[in-house]
């Protein structure tokens, strides 16, 4: 898995490359936590390249999710594949989470951070 991270103004684009799960989660983890612990208020996490998501992903997902919120922000999701869509779709998860198209549709912009 592969992170990157582009921050702007209270808000972060986090792109994940890869594959989300138990071994993977802790890495993410971090990456979100460090994230909202610089003033992020609002994350944007791309998973238009993320190839598959376990129950661990998830549950890093919300609990970030959770901690932006505690904090008056949010994290949203963007551009989820058709298996990870699945996943959501399937636990519920989709009534959670804020769930968008695209990261241009969310933020306004053309492209995607580049990687760091």
């Amino acid at each position: 898995m592969k992170i990157s991270n582009q921050s702007h103004a209270g808000e972060s684009i986090v792109t994940i490359r890869g594959e989300i799960d138990l071994y993977t989660a802790p890495q993410l983890h971090s990456e979100l936590t460090d994230a909202l612990s610089d003033g992020t208020h609002r994350l944007v996490v791309d998973m238009s390249r993320v190839e598959f998501c376990d129950s661990t992903g998830m549950s890093t997902l919300l609990s970030a999710m959770k901690r932006a919120r505690e904090n008056g922000g949010d994290l949203e999701l963007a551009a989820l594949t058709p298996a990870v869509r699945k996943v959501v779709d399937v636990t519920g998860l989709n009534a959670v989470f804020t769930i968008v198209d695209s990261v241009a549709e969310r933020t306004g912009t053309a492209g995607s951070p580049t990687s760091a």
